[in-house]
């Protein structure tokens, strides 16, 4: 199976080391042999992985970037989407990458260890269940926001080091309005289309909800 080139993430991240490009080069390989194995990508979007998956999880680095230090939560991180992308361009902040799915969490494991990446964690393990505080959680679609909130409300550490407020960066497609007004949060919605100019975008956002 061809599957697209890293080029594209190239191009929208032109500063990316060469270690940093040879890894995202490599997911274009590991993904598709894992998921033959284990479906944790759609079948018939492994040959847009680098699109729909790797690039949409770098959206939140358009919006924001995370300084050598930062903690960060991947709830439902699925097959390591958004944090094996992002933990890739922040090698010097710690992604703690959760599922309560544990063989997508084998693969997590497998995919880091592939790349090299010392600052992945990868656990089967609910969001709830965890003691630990951070920065930031992030995730992609996991749930609706007023569901998902309840299980990180109490995960963040009090003190702020980045330039913006510590708190939740979730990625979501469509008409938030309804789901929005539903949280009863205080958030901000930014446009992945105002960053990428593929059609894919046109309805993909990043949700902010400082905390």
């Amino acid at each position: 199976m061809l599957v697209p080139s890293a080029e594209i993430i190239y191009h929208y991240f032109p500063k990316l080391s060469e270690k940093q490009q040879g890894q995202y080069r490599q997911l274009g390989e590991l993904y598709p042999e894992w998921n033959a194995q284990i479906n944790v990508v759609s079948r018939k979007d492994i040959d847009k992985l680098y699109l729909h998956h790797v690039l949409h999880s770098l959206g939140i680095a358009k919006f924001t970037n995370f300084v050598p230090g930062t903690r960060i939560l991947d709830v439902g991180t699925g097959g390591g989407f958004p944090g094996i992308p992002l933990a890739i361009l922040f090698p010097e902040a710690q992604f703690h990458l959760v599922d309560s799915i544990g063989k997508k969490i084998k693969v997590v494991r497998a995919v880091a260890e592939a790349l090299a990446l010392k600052n992945v964690e990868a656990d089967h393990i609910r969001a709830e269940q965890l003691d630990e505080k951070y920065d930031f959680v992030v995730s992609r679609a996991v749930t609706r926001l007023a569901d998902f909130y309840p299980w990180v409300a109490n995960k963040f550490l009090k003190k702020h080091q980045n330039a913006i407020s510590n708190g939740i960066l979730y990625l979501k497609g469509g008409d938030l309005a309804e789901e929005l007004k539903e949280a009863r949060l205080r958030t901000e919605v930014y446009a992945l289309s105002d960053y990428f100019e593929e059609d894919f975008f046109e309805t993909k956002q990043v949700v902010y909800v400082p905390v």
